[in-house]
């Protein structure tokens, strides 16, 4: 079984082509997962979206935080 933190990366990399709903999905998976979870998640994000979603990040994860 799947973790809930890789069921959200395929989600988020289901939805990268649209800016809002990809910060929709990120803002719903940032309540939704342990804090841990969330710097993993983070990381990842930064990694593999970074030049494409920089601004959505950066607003996303500096509340998170």
């Amino acid at each position: 079984m799947a973790s809930m933190l890789e069921y959200i990366k395929i989600i988020l990399h289901k939805v990268s082509f649209d800016r809002r709903l990809f910060e929709k999905e990120l803002r719903k998976a940032i309540r939704m997962l342990m804090p841990a979870e969330v710097k993993r998640l983070r990381l990842w994000c930064y990694e593999n979206y970074g030049g494409q979603h920089l601004a959505v990040l950066n607003t996303c994860f500096t509340v998170a935080t």
